[in-house]
């Protein structure tokens, strides 16, 4: 159902992946190379960015390093419980 979308030229790709797995391996951003290859229309969404293991970061995705798309990437991250207790 999402490929019949996505294949319209005229869509905006918005394409969410999990900042805690393998960006390059995940199924909606293959789907949106494969449609959409220059990267021209699709919008990377990077999530979970606040449960990530210590010692790593999103920087990489974030800044368009690991899977270039033209209109880049924006993270979200949620507060964790420090952030809320202060």
């Amino acid at each position: 159902m999402a490929h019949r979308y996505v294949s319209d030229p005229r869509t905006i790709i918005l394409c969410v992946v999990p900042a805690n797995a393998d960006m390059t391996t995940s199924d909606g951003l293959q789907m949106a190379r494969q449609l959409d290859p220059k990267g021209i229309r699709t919008i990377g969404v990077i999530t979970k960015i606040d449960i990530m293991d210590r010692g790593t970061n999103a920087k990489r995705m974030i800044m368009n390093q690991e899977v270039p798309l033209r209109m880049g990437y924006v993270g979200v991250k949620n507060r964790a419980q420090e952030d809320i207790i202060n």
